[in-house]
């Protein structure tokens, strides 16, 4: 969760205006209510072992159309600026919060998973894990020298010294490569900073590799306890809220495909329609609380996570549980987290490497269940996973270039909604294979498309281990039955 609790905040704080300090007390609230959204889910959504954090980048068009509202640029001093624009995205966070919230709890996300099938999951899924590449190897270069040994160290002690149980019958290298590797890593990092090895290098190189240039270990506080409107009161703007609806929407999409990645990887049932809609429910509540705290981002389910259920072979709810009282624990204790906070970026873009290319391969698995020698199948994939990658590539190519995006018209709530819902793989995945699948030669093509495996899973009484699975704790269905 560090990794991108940090890496995306870190970049919009700084865009806002505000200072060190603002980024330690932005970086404790967003691990504060990760903690709570993540035993929320656990206990009360999908049930599935996930990690809902604050790390989408579909959040980034609509916070970066609020910081470069007009009416808060005229703002001369900069801390007071920072604070009017977080009052501005706590508002639109809450009011977009009621998307998730409303079309969760009524099941219309339910209903609307029917035109879900293994030949359309398949590419989405794979989307999730394909479409975060730039945060892969792009970022691991900016530090060759970190990266590359992270990397290689992952690789080996995961997959090639798996078998080697020095302590009894644990596997302890296949079970705990990140916890093994990172501190290695993270000294050498240190010896090289120490060493003097970037002292003439570009300003990049020194913010990637340096372990002493985050300043957040000296600006945290020892003790904060983070609580609701810390900021003060949220403000509210019509065009804000519209233009964070499109980021919460994508994040949908997103949270979707992790929960399919992260039943197969805990070897559960796909969660049926009645569970898909409770986990987007709570979802909803998650941003809102995102809204209420100020964590400056809205939450999802962390991708990466996902993924470490493969690396690491546990798909334990209880141990993702636990994980979650960690996150309460750093983010009270402010100089623990910042301690863990201040990793060097190119070591999380190494694990990023392998765990997103986890997830995508878990979305290329759905294909058993079709025909393959099905042209009309090859097709839907082609076009499905090459437009997934192409087209927001377009879109955030546009957006890098001139800040605001491909769509550009006077509405600027528009231009963000539109260049966030087409900046997301996952999305523009799911649009074109959810199309194409429902459209093309679809009565004859059930058993090619793997429906008679994937109808058993649509309802919650479908399949006997979805009981097993995703029952409510505390014998809550007895009030809130499957429906």
């Amino acid at each position: 969760m560090l990794g991108t609790s940090v890496m995306i905040p870190s970049w919009i704080v700084h865009a806002m205006g505000g200072s060190d300090g603002d980024k330690a007390r932005v970086i404790q609230a967003l691990l504060f209510v990760a903690g709570i959204n993540t035993l929320l889910q656990t206990l009360f959504g999908t049930r599935l072992p996930t990690v809902v954090g604050g790390g989408s980048s579909a959040y980034i068009y609509p916070i970066a159309y609020i910081i470069t509202d007009s009416s808060l640029q005229q703002i001369s001093d900069s801390h007071e600026r920072f604070i009017q624009t977080m009052r501005a995205i706590q508002g639109a966070l809450i009011v977009a919060s009621s998307i998730q919230i409303i079309l969760g709890y009524s099941q219309v996300w339910g209903l609307f998973s029917r035109f879900f099938s293994p030949l359309g999951m398949a590419p989405v899924v794979g989307l999730v894990g394909l479409g975060l590449f730039q945060r892969g190897f792009p970022v691991l270069g900016d530090c060759v020298e970190i990266g590359i040994p992270m990397l290689l160290l992952v690789i080996g002690l995961s997959q090639y010294l798996k078998h080697v149980r020095p302590f009894r019958d644990i596997p302890i290298f296949e079970r705990f490569p990140v916890l093994i590797c990172v501190p290695f890593v993270w000294i050498y990092a240190v010896i090289l900073t120490a060493g003097g090895a970037y002292r003439h290098k570009s300003d990049i190189t020194q913010h990637s590799c340096r372990t002493d240039r985050a300043n957040l270990i000296s600006t945290a506080p020892w003790f904060m306890f983070p609580y609701p409107f810390q900021w003060g009161p949220p403000t509210f703007s019509a065009g804000h809220s519209f233009a964070m609806m499109s980021a919460v929407i994508v994040s949908m999409v997103e949270s979707t495909g992790a929960y399919m990645a992260a039943s197969r990887l805990a070897i559960a049932t796909p969660p049926p329609a009645y569970v898909l809609s409770r986990g987007i429910g709570w979802q909803g509540i998650g941003v809102l609380l995102d809204g209420l705290y100020g964590t400056v981002i809205g939450s999802t389910v962390s991708v990466e996570n996902v993924g470490l259920l493969g690396l690491t072979r546990v798909g334990s709810r209880r141990v993702v549980q636990i994980s979650a009282g960690f996150m309460i624990f750093f983010s009270i204790l402010g100089k623990f987290g910042a301690v863990f906070a201040s990793i060097p970026f190119p070591i999380f873009a190494a694990l990023y490497c392998i765990l997103f290319g986890l997830v995508a391969s878990i979305g290329i698995s759905f294909l058993q269940f079709t025909n393959m020698n099905s042209m009309r199948n090859l097709i839907i994939i082609g076009l499905t996973l090459f437009l997934g990658i192409s087209v927001p590539q377009f879109f955030n190519q546009y957006w890098t270039l001139s800040r605001h995006g491909l769509v550009h018209t006077n509405a600027g709530w528009f231009n963000a909604f539109l260049n966030t819902l087409f900046s997301s793989p996952p999305t523009v995945g799911l649009i074109v294979a959810v199309l194409l699948d429902n459209t093309l030669e679809v009565e004859r093509s059930k058993k090619d498309r793997g429906m008679p495996w994937w109808v058993k899973f649509r309802t919650f009484k479908g399949d006997n281990r979805n009981e097993e699975f995703y029952t409510l704790p505390f014998n809550l269905n007895r009030f809130f039955p499957p429906t």
